[in-house]
């Protein structure tokens, strides 16, 4: 019998968690600001997941696993990197915020100086969100980069609907502060 619980429990795995493993990757990536260590922190959450998979009764497998890995992140951080740890606050910060983040390349051929415009573009704007505490990097990941609702976010995150949106709007804020300093600088790539 244990051997038909494996096989069930891969066949579960296969097809609830393995679908939403690139995404999971790319928050821990952008969460833990290095491919080694969200490598380990991608190993950790796919063993978690692969063990309680067969318990898993909601409706968003994908929300499920995103949620084992953000935990699985801050869990590696608070060990790892506790100075890290900065919060943004959780007030209700108001403002005009950054709006969506739009994509820093094209579909159509560009000209070699406007290719490597974009590119720069892209590292400094990679730069300013990894710069950025983790919990306001998380929710811009998840939102901006991963393209998950607020109801999404809030359910990986254990947190209000109108936290996630504060959150968010913070981060937004200081995203394009961030970016504008480096526009008065010359943008150094």
């Amino acid at each position: 019998m244990p051997e038909v619980d494996d096989k069930v429990r891969a066949a579960l795995f296969e097809r609830l968690v393995l679908p939403y493993a690139d995404g999971a990757y790319n928050l821990a990536r952008w969460l833990t600001r290095n491919e080694a260590d969200a490598d380990d922190v991608m190993q950790d959450a796919l063993l978690r997941a692969y063990r309680f998979v067969d318990g898993f009764s909601g409706d968003n497998p994908r929300a499920w696993l995103l949620s084992i890995v953000r935990n699985t992140c801050f869990t590696w951080l608070r060990r790892n990197r506790p100075q890290e740890m900065v919060s943004l606050g959780d007030g209700d910060g108001g403002g005009e915020g950054l709006g969506t983040i739009v994509p820093l390349w094209a579909s159509e051929p560009m000209a070699a100086d406007t290719q490597l415009e974009r590119q720069a573009d892209r590292a400094l704007l990679d730069r300013l969100i990894e710069a950025m505490p983790a919990d306001g990097r998380e929710v811009l990941v998840l939102r901006e980069l991963e393209e998950l609702s607020y109801k999404d976010i809030a359910e990986i995150t254990g947190l209000p609907i109108g936290t996630v949106m504060s959150r968010l709007s913070r981060a937004r804020q200081r995203l394009l502060a961030d970016w504008q300093r480096a526009a008065a600088r010359g943008r150094p790539a």
